[in-house]
């Protein structure tokens, strides 16, 4: 009986880690979004997780919300420089999230500011 229990156990751990693992490293789809970067914060209670938002048109519907990942400190400081113009950026996406990476399941890895749009949006 004791046998059995470990066995049962060791299969359910394997099984969560393989679970946790497909879901962190195995992305669902990946892309770009450009617009307007109207916000970006962070925000939490227990833990904080950077969050934004692109606006890609006018209505409210035609909003993208994204997270940033704690450790990736370069795309941090280019969302906070950038605020307020037009960016492009590249995403992908997790089938799901952890509480602690995210509020989404979008995660931003490329920030570049678009500077065709930013020039014709003044025009």
């Amino acid at each position: 009986m004791k046998k059995f229990l470990y066995k049962l156990i060791a299969a359910i751990v394997i099984v969560t880690i393989g679970y946790f693992c497909f879901v962190y490293y195995v992305p669902y789809s990946e892309g770009v979004r450009s617009g307007d970067l109207i916000k970006f914060s962070k925000k939490g209670v227990f833990t904080k997780t950077w969050e934004g938002e692109l606006s890609q048109g006018v209505s409210e519907e035609q909003r993208f919300a994204f997270s940033v990942e704690k450790g990736n400190k370069k795309i941090i400081n280019d969302l906070q420089k950038y605020q307020g113009r037009f960016v492009r950026l590249s995403y992908f996406e997790r089938y799901r999230t952890f509480f602690w990476l995210g509020d989404t399941k979008y995660f931003i890895t490329k920030v570049e500011e678009d500077k065709e749009r930013q020039t014709l949006y003044k025009k």
